[in-house]
């Protein structure tokens, strides 16, 4: 079920199943002046799409559940207009989804994993513009 378009505000929803890595990026983002949700799980955040839907999703592509061009797919369904940037480690490993095929499945940018601050924080601004 599509959640329909609501202004965003420029905020972000980070979906990571490692606690560690989304509470990381999570504060990146929040220091940016960005406004943050956080999901452990792709479940979990078509939950939070359906309070509320994201201008951009960080999502890593290697958990357990829905991942991959699956998850992308699942998210653009519940949110067409949000923006998403796919994160994996697995990207250059071979096994997995690639990041063209990540990027293919509707993602606006992947990133490989370990992710660099600056490196997330152009790519976020780039996409949705500065915080409000």
């Amino acid at each position: 079920m599509a959640v329909p378009s609501a202004k965003a505000g420029g905020d972000v929803l980070v979906i990571d199943d490692d606690a560690i890595l989304r509470d990381l990026v999570a504060d990146w983002l929040l220091a940016a002046g960005y406004k943050v949700r956080k999901a452990a799980n792709c479940q979990a955040a078509l939950q939070a799409i359906e309070e509320h839907a994201p201008a951009l999703i960080v999502s890593d592509m290697f958990m357990p559940g829905a991942c991959g061009a699956t998850a992308i797919a699942q998210l653009k369904r519940y949110a067409p207009a949000a923006l998403l940037i796919a994160v994996s480690g697995y990207f250059k490993s071979g096994s997995g989804v690639s990041a063209d095929e990540a990027l293919s499945a509707g993602a606006a940018r992947a990133l490989a994993k370990p992710v660099r601050r600056a490196q997330l924080l152009t790519a976020v601004s780039e996409l949705i513009g500065p915080p409000d």
